[in-house]
Parts: structure tokens; sequence; C-alpha cells
């Protein structure tokens, strides 16, 4: 595992997310504050899973500044489609503008999910769920990400079924669950 690197700064709460009903048809606008009010309003979303090739998972922390699961350890990329963007430009963009890397991504699986965080609000998200290789050099963001590390699926199924499971954001928690249970073939390290 490599050291953890990385600083804190704020993230925007004003950018309009795209409202969705349960089918992913697309029914409104309202912004990510508001998206993250009380139990949340469902808004599309997306979950980026880079690997390298040891086959290690880039794990990154969210910045102290974050509204909901301040410090938590996270996938390695999330975020949502802007208004009348793509989901294929919304996770490319994103990967690059969080992490400095540009790899080709793909499709795992959609979830729908609702968590509550505090009284600062929650998240209810239908998600779609990317993985992708990259042993490129990272280059955080810091509004987004305090720190990040490579991990092997091993040792993060460890942490997850130990005393630190409550350290991993509630989404990535779900989301590796599935990929464990179902798509363990996309952990193995290309030759």
């Amino acid at each position: 595992m490599d050291e953890v690197r990385g600083t804190p700064v704020r993230a925007p709460e004003s950018e309009s997310l795209i409202l969705v009903d349960e089918a992913d048809r697309e029914v409104g606008h309202l912004d990510k504050a508001q998206c993250h009010q009380g139990r949340g309003v469902l808004h599309r979303a997306f979950s980026l899973l880079i690997f390298n090739d040891a086959g290690e998972l880039l794990l990154q922390q969210r910045a102290a500044s974050k509204r909901l699961w301040p410090l938590y350890w996270s996938n390695s990329c999330c975020s949502h489609p802007r208004r009348a963007e793509t989901m294929e430009a919304a996770i490319h963009r994103r990967l690059y503008e969080e992490l400095g890397l540009r790899c080709p991504l793909h499709f795992l699986f959609k979830f729908q999910y609702q968590a509550q965080f505090d009284a600062a609000g929650a998240e209810q998200e239908l998600c779609s769920v990317f993985v992708g290789r990259s042993s490129d050099p990272v280059r955080i963001d810091p509004r987004e990400i305090l720190a990040w590390r490579w991990i092997s699926p091993e040792s993060l199924q460890a942490q997850l079924a130990g005393s630190e499971a409550g350290r991993f954001t509630p989404w990535f928690v779900m989301e590796w669950e599935r990929i464990w249970r179902d798509h363990r073939a996309v952990l193995i390290p290309q030759q």
C-alpha cells in the first residue's frame, strides 16, 4: 500500500444536478445543496473505481470541507453529470478534474440508494458504477480530496469486515460488496 497523500479545501454546492425517476428518466433539475437536504432528492450520479496494473484500487479520503461524509474513505472518484452532459463525457471530465487521470472506463452496473448522514443531509442517488485501469501519476484536486492510497482488494475486504468499516462512505461499501460478489473478474490484474 502506498502512503497517503493530499490536502483539504471546499467543493461548490450550487451545481445543478439531474433529477431522475427510478428508471433513470430525467424529470428535472435542482441545485446540489437542495438535492442533499433532508432525506435527499433522487438524482443521477456515477462512481468510478480505478485499479493499477498490480490490481490495487485507488481510494480517496474526502476533503474535510465536504458537507456529507467529510474525511471518510471512498471510491476513486464520484460525482454527477451536468445538465445536457452525457454520462460518458461526465465520467471522463471528473476523472481528470479530481485525479488528473485519463483511461478507458467500463460500465459495471447501476444501483439506487438512500443514505442519511446526519442533520446536514443525505444522498439519494441512482448511481452508475464504472471501472478503469491506470498506473499514471495521480494529481488530486484538493477541494475534493484530502488524501489517497492504493489498496489490494484483499486488504480492503479485511478493513470492511473489521473495525475500520465505519470509516468508508455508505455508497462505496454497497458498490464494493456487489463488485466483490458479482464482478470479481475486474479485480484480476491485466497481463
